[in-house]
């Protein structure tokens, strides 16, 4: 989930680059949709945190936890707020203060 379109490449091109498959999307209802609505499985959430529309990416990483528990969830956040990620994340999430190099995403994944 980005809704900046360059960085929405970048990020793509990263994840293909490392055997990942990737839906990219710019809204949390556009993601509500693929994800919950049509019932497609991924087995991670990335997440920028201010989103165009009216779900943040904390509000879609709460929603998908109710689908699917497990699912790990990457959230990026221009001047990243360690304790607004701490109350309003998800646990057992990870938090990447852009910008970073797209090989940052790769190893949280990795880590995930």
């Amino acid at each position: 989930m980005e809704d900046e379109y360059p960085l929405q490449g970048v990020l793509e091109d990263a994840l293909a680059e490392a055997g990942f498959a990737s839906d990219i999307l710019s809204s949390g209802e556009e993601a509500i949709t693929v994800f919950i609505a049509r019932g497609k499985h991924h087995k991670a959430l990335v997440t920028d945190v201010y989103l165009a529309g009216a779900l943040s990416g904390w509000d879609l990483a709460r929603r998908m936890r109710e689908k699917h528990p497990d699912i790990p969830v990457v959230y990026m956040m221009a001047g990243a707020d360690l304790a607004l990620w701490k109350s309003q994340g998800v646990p057992n999430s990870l938090l990447l203060e852009k910008p970073f190099p797209p090989e940052r995403l790769v190893a949280a994944l990795m880590t995930l």
